[in-house]
């Protein structure tokens, strides 16, 4: 009898422990998707999805001017990595490793990246009342924020 009562409550203990992380990605997993943002006011658009060790990115796949004048493919050429400015404007990443702080009820650990001028600033990502997302960038005690908005909801 004794060891039914164990393994039922090893059971219970096994499911609420796995119902909990359910809920804890089903929260975190929330900023996945494709939102429509304006930077400099150009409009662009960003992916946001999570990656293989449980972190989030967001990529650009669209910018509505991708071609200079000259008409040739615009490139991220203010990125500090060299190795990063052969990147085509509608391919950056601008947020890598960004983690669901559950304590705070946002997205942060990570920094994001400006391609306009070519700087990284620490991260933070949260949904404002009205669904939005706010994405603050802070570097030297200065702060931008800027809203992304979901696109097909």
């Amino acid at each position: 009898m004794k060891r039914l009562l164990v393994a039922i409550a090893s059971l219970l203990c096994f499911a609420a422990t796995a119902l909990a992380q359910n809920q804890f990605n089903d929260r975190a997993d929330n900023i996945i998707g494709l939102y429509s943002g304006l930077q400099a006011g150009e409009p662009f658009r960003v992916e946001v999805s999570r990656q293989d060790d449980g972190s989030y990115r967001a990529q650009v796949v669209w910018v509505e001017h991708d071609r200079d004048a000259q008409g040739n493919k615009r490139l991220d050429v203010k990125n500090p990595d060299k190795s990063l400015r052969s990147v085509p404007y509608d391919r950056v990443v601008l947020i890598s490793g960004l983690r669901y702080n559950s304590k705070r009820h946002r997205w942060d650990g990570a920094r994001i990246y400006d391609p306009l001028r070519g700087i990284r600033a620490p991260a933070t990502v949260e949904f404002t009342a009205d669904g939005r997302l706010k994405v603050k960038g802070t570097l030297l005690g200065i702060s931008e924020t800027v809203f992304w908005d979901r696109v097909g909801q």
